[in-house]
Formats: C-alpha cells, sequence, structure tokens
C-alpha cells in the first residue's frame, strides 16, 4: 500500500511540474493534480497497453520513439475525463508528456518497489592506501 500512494505521489509531482513548465498545460490545485494521477495511472494500467500492442509496428521502425506520443495520447485522455486538466493542443501535451516520463523516472529511481526511499552503498574493502 505505501509503494502506491509513494507513486501516486510521484505521478501528483510529475503532473504539478509539467504543469508549471509546459505553456499550454493548465490544472489547479493538490485535488485536481492527485485526481489526474489517479486517473494517468488507471489509464495506462488499462488503455495504454492496447495502444502500445496497436502501435507495435510503428513503435519498432521509429525506434521506440512512438511511445512518446502514446504518452501524450494517454495525457490527452485524462484531460477528456478531467475537466480541470486541458491542453492547448496536442504539441503541449507532448511536451507535457516528456516532462511526465523524466520526473518520473527521476524520482522512481530513488524509490524502490517496496515505497521506500534506497541508497546503494558500495564499501571497499581491503583497499591500502
Amino acid at each position: 500500500m505505501q509503494g502506491f500512494l509513494v507513486r501516486w505521489g510521484i505521478s501528483a509531482l510529475a503532473l504539478w511540474v509539467a504543469s508549471a513548465v509546459v505553456p499550454g498545460m493548465e490544472i489547479h490545485g493538490v485535488g485536481n493534480f492527485l485526481l489526474a494521477a489517479l486517473l494517468l495511472g488507471f489509464v495506462n494500467a488499462v488503455v495504454r497497453p492496447i495502444v502500445v500492442l496497436l502501435t507495435l509496428p510503428l513503435t519498432i521502425v521509429t525506434l521506440g520513439l512512438f511511445l512518446v506520443v502514446v504518452n501524450a495520447i494517454m495525457l490527452q485522455i485524462v484531460a477528456w475525463l478531467l475537466d480541470p486538466l486541458r491542453f492547448s493542443g496536442f504539441g503541449a501535451a507532448l511536451l507535457a508528456a516528456i516532462v511526465v516520463s523524466l520526473v518520473s523516472w527521476l524520482t522512481s529511481w530513488m524509490i524502490g518497489p517496496t515505497g521506500r526511499v534506497e541508497m546503494l552503498v558500495i564499501e571497499q574493502r581491503g583497499v591500502s592506501r
């Protein structure tokens, strides 16, 4: 449960960063960020696998870069479901998808599957100076 809550918070944080950075993306209020993050998780779990499967040939041809477009489409679906989230156009959704992906990746890099901050400690044994 803790892992779910942490990842939900990471998604909300990523959406907040995207709304601050991306011109043309509009969403306000903590509750709206949390609801948008929850809807984005649901859309990514249910709709995204189908879209990825259907666009697999195009994804292979573009060496995976088309997945950014798929992520933008997922954000557009969330905006369609949640009225307070708006994009001025597909370009704004594309840029927001890149920002959300980067922020989520950077923050998730520090968080393990249990929802706790994990650190890698390297010990040096037997090193003479």
